[in-house]
This record gives C-alpha cells, structure tokens and sequence, in this order.
C-alpha cells in the first residue's frame, strides 16, 4: 500500500499536465450561484450574443426562467427564434453551414464550464486581441490559434495586446469594468447551465455530512458498547 501511495504522488504532475497544464493567463472568476441578478443577465447575454452560433442543447428555456426566476413572458421575448418556451435551447444556425463558415460547428456550450471550468471560460471572454494574422483578425491568449471570431468586440471594443501582456480595448460601447462584469454574468449562466442543480446539491451535502457526523458518533458509542465485554 505505502508503495502505491508513492507511485499515485509521483504521477500527479503528470496527470495535472495530460489534463491541460496550467495556463498563466487563467484568472480566477468570482461565480457565485446565488446572485440571480447576474445569472438573469447571464442569460439575456447569452440569448443575446451567442445563441446566434452555440446552444446549451440540454438546457430548456421554461427550466432557466424558472431556476433564474425570469417571467415567462420575459423569456418569451428573450427568444430570437420560433422556439417555444418548453423546447431545448438549440441554436437555428445549421450545423453543416457552420462547418462551412468556420471549418468546423461552434460546439455546444451546456457543459464547457464542467469541461474547461469557470476560471477558464471567463478568462477565455476577456483575452481576446487584435491579431491580423488570423483569419478572424483576432487571437486569444488563453485558447491560441482560437478559430472562433470576437463577436463581443462591439462590446468590448478593440482589444490590443500589449508588450507587458496586458489588453486595452478602445472603441466598444462598456467600459472595461463593465465588460469584465459582463463576462462574469456569461461566465455565471454557464456555470449553472453545465449543473443546473449545483446549488440545491452543495446546500444538501451540508445536512448529508452533519448526518453522517451523528451517525458517527451514535455508531462509536454502540460499538463501545458491544466490544466492552470483549475487552
């Protein structure tokens, strides 16, 4: 046992690094689950600025509005399609036409805060820069060579790498504080979309552990109790 112990210790920076390393411009990202107010402007932003390409396809629009605690009248005029309120949030662009215009579908963003993490996917929103060199003329210092257009630039305005690595953006139509929020409220819709019940799970395992801690000591006393005899 103690020689497997040491082996499992010893693979552990290799696994970290198989799993994608570490990446120094990953930020962390303040998510916080509870603020509904950024989670319903999580949404709107995602409805607004991304549904065009992606889709949260294992996501319904009447769950989000219930869970985020917007009216269903809201949602409804949220919605750009002909979708109705209890159909899956899938995006009208055609897959086969998108592999065209990108060389591959924009994939499916339900789970990427699962996948790549919450850290990740914000940094990933705010580290886009002006680079001519790429098809799209933009490049992203946390997902390099990224195929993906800047499509939040009218936004943010046009970001451009500095020699010290930082990004100043100009031209947009928010501040950069207020960008950085805006990405923050993505960041938190896609964190609760890849685990919708997150919260009710975190807040159950607080009662499941304190259970469990009884349970404990109930079990410890009655098995002083048996062996007493024994001993």
């Amino acid at each position: 046992m103690k020689k497997f112990l040491i082996t499992v210790l010893a693979c552990l920076p290799t696994l970290v690094f198989a799993a994608g390393g570490h990446n120094p411009h990953v930020v962390p990202a303040d998510v916080d689950l509870h603020n509904q107010a950024s989670l319903q402007n999580g949404a709107k932003a995602f409805m607004e600025n991304c549904m065009g390409c992606h889709s949260t396809q294992y996501q319904r629009y009447e769950r989000v509005a219930t869970d985020l605690g917007i009216s269903l009248d809201d949602m409804n005029s949220m919605i750009k399609t002909d979708a109705k309120i209890g159909d899956l949030m899938v995006s009208a662009m055609p897959a086969e036409q998108a592999a065209k215009w990108f060389g591959a579908p924009p994939p499916d963003l339900t789970l990427v805060a699962r996948v790549r993490g919450s850290d990740w996917l914000y940094s990933y929103l705010t580290t886009f820069y002006h680079d001519d060199s790429r098809p799209f003329g933009v490049n992203n210092l946390v997902f390099p060579s990224v195929g993906m257009p800047h499509v939040l630039e009218p936004l943010q305005g046009k970001p451009v790498l500095q020699e010290d690595g930082s990004i100043i953006a100009s031209g947009g139509t928010m501040s950069d504080e207020e960008y950085k929020q805006f990405a923050l409220d993505l960041t938190n819709f896609l964190t609760y979309s890849a685990e919708p019940i997150r919260t009710t799970r975190e807040a159950m395992g607080v009662w499941v552990l304190a259970f469990l801690a009884v349970f404990f000591v109930i079990a410890y006393l009655l098995k002083r109790e048996y062996w007493r005899d024994v001993h």
